[in-house]
């Protein structure tokens, strides 16, 4: 199976003397998707901030077998997309069709192909009825659509979603795992929420103090470190 990211020994320690990643090894396959899970401050998003160059540190990070390195960072960042965790974030044109072409334009497309390129990702993610209205005026819902079309925009290899559900009620978590489903890229998610990874990931890894301490399936890795995102409540005895 090829791999479209390799990880090795990465580390990272933050100007203030944080030492936030520890020698991470990781690797994620062509069309697979893996949650990445672990407490807060354990290294998950600094470790994805690697894979598109946002952040560097010590160690081999490689995408789609190029060295993730400051003379490639265009073409890396061609391939891999990051929906973070407020889509608010993402958005800032007057449009949403504006927003979402504005990659393309970036990338030397003509501004029609750029605004055709935006109306089929919008019609992917289901929100081609929005084309003139102002992100702003959407649902949390709505903005989480439009901001993975954005990225689709770009036509990446590899998907990274930071906290996708924050901000989401049950319907739009339950359309978004539709969405993510449909997709062929490969997939990362980080997430607390465990059912939706259990919904979507093949494979899930734990962070802890910087490292990757477990890997396996969701269910084993939920198990293994007690990481059920449901709440439990006990009857109270008579």
């Amino acid at each position: 199976m090829r791999h479209v990211i390799d990880v090795r020994g990465l580390r990272h320690q933050y100007p203030d003397g944080t030492q936030a990643l520890n020698g991470v090894d990781f690797h994620l396959n062509a069309g697979e998707c893996v949650a990445v899970l672990g407490g807060n401050g354990s290294g998950k998003t600094t470790f994805v901030l690697h894979l598109n160059g946002l952040l560097e540190g010590e160690g081999s990070v490689e995408v789609c077998g190029m060295r993730v390195v400051k003379d490639r960072l265009a073409e890396i960042r061609a391939k891999v997309g990051i929906v973070f965790q407020d889509s608010d974030e993402q958005l800032f044109m007057p449009t949403v069709l504006e927003d979402v072409a504005f990659g393309p334009s970036n990338m030397g497309l003509t501004p029609k192909q750029a605004f055709e390129r935006a109306q089929r990702m919008l019609e992917r993610v289901g929100m081609d009825g929005a084309l003139h209205k102002a992100p702003y005026h959407l649902s949390a819902g709505e903005k989480r659509r439009v901001a993975i079309a954005g990225v689709l925009a770009m036509e990446p290899e590899i998907l990274i979603l930071d906290e996708p559900t924050t901000f989401l009620d049950p319907p739009g978590q339950r359309d978004l795992v539709k969405l993510l489903a449909s997709l062929p890229q490969a997939k990362l998610l980080v997430t607390h929420d465990t059912d939706f990874a259990r919904a979507l990931a093949t494979r899930a890894v734990f962070f802890e103090r910087g490292v990757v301490v477990g890997e396996g399936s969701v269910d084993a890795i939920v198990e293994r470190f007690n990481w059920d995102s449901r709440l439990w409540v006990s009857p109270r005895s008579a």
